[in-house]
């Protein structure tokens, strides 16, 4: 019985070993990385000067054609994350200003991510892999329910979000291999109709989002001109009174969620197809940048 408790010990302190040398060794991979995703486009980066950064969801990163705006002579990058919240959104935007960024214009796509103050896991894994080389996420994540395990586990976060940060993007990261994410100037374009034309927004309640006052509050701090605006749906949308509810709530927050009408111009029913992409994008600098 002894014999076996000393093997218990010893393979368990085996594999403690292991989990540690592997987390040295992938984290030290992606603190070399740049060129992968936004996220990690942002953390090795220093003192970036930007007239526009465009932040938020999906509606963001396929919503705003970045090189329109350099057209106008405005140095822009389209930050936005699909599938992220404005967990996310606040995060990216705190690390810029940890890096000295200088921003004049905030574009930040605001409407249904205030309907919730979660993270969302595939995005923010993206994160992980700097929490103990960055104060910010590290503060960040502090309230999160599992970050004990995040933080002081090793190579926890590594399995627990393997398919974002796991071997194969290891591999990738390695190798180098181009994504798209970075292309555009980080704006996504999407193709015609491809996804579902009908969505329901009727149970879909703003909330006075704490992501979104902590973003205010960074403007405010640094000078930044921030433009939180609604994006387009398409007109097959129930409880589209939602972006009313958003506009009572946050009277600021401009509406244009029928700035862009005609199914043509959609890839899905929440998603501008690149041509609805560039009309819309033209009404903004329009209103917003014509000066």
């Amino acid at each position: 019985m002894k014999q076996f408790l000393i093997f218990i010990i010893k393979a368990l302190a085996l594999l403690f070993l292991m989990a540690v040398v592997l987390d040295f060794l992938y984290t030290t991979v992606y603190l070399e990385s740049s060129n992968r995703g936004k996220m990690d486009y942002v953390y090795n980066s220093v003192a970036r000067n930007y007239d526009v950064v465009i932040l938020g969801s999906s509606r963001a990163n396929n919503h705003f054609v970045a090189p329109l705006f350099e057209k106008k002579g405005l140095k822009t990058f389209n930050y936005g994350m699909s599938g992220g919240h404005l967990f996310e959104a606040s995060l990216l935007l705190k690390l810029m200003i940890e890096r000295k960024y200088r921003i004049k214009n905030l574009i930040l796509e605001t409407d249904l991510n205030l309907s919730n103050e979660k993270r969302d896991d595939g995005v923010s894994s993206r994160f992980l892999p700097f929490i103990h080389n960055s104060k910010t996420i590290t503060d960040h994540f502090s309230k999160e329910i599992d970050f004990e395990e995040l933080y002081y586990l090793p190579f926890y976060r590594y399995v627990a979000f393997d398919s974002k940060i796991g071997f194969r993007e290891l591999y990738k990261t390695v190798t180098n291999e181009p994504s798209t994410f970075l292309a555009h100037l980080g704006y996504y374009p999407l193709e015609n109709g491809k996804g579902n034309m009908k969505n329901d927004l009727t149970n879909l309640k703003p909330l006075r989002n704490k992501y979104y006052e902590e973003i205010k509050q960074i403007c405010k701090a640094n000078n930044i001109n921030l433009i939180a605006v609604m994006t387009p749906m398409c007109t097959n949308t129930k409880g589209l009174n939602y972006f009313d509810k958003v506009k009572q709530l946050y009277p600021e927050i401009h509406n244009y969620e029928k700035a862009v009408e005609g199914d043509q111009y959609f890839s899905s029913c929440g998603h501008l197809n690149d041509t609805g992409a560039r009309l819309f994008t033209s009404v903004i600098i329009k209103d917003f940048f014509n000066k």
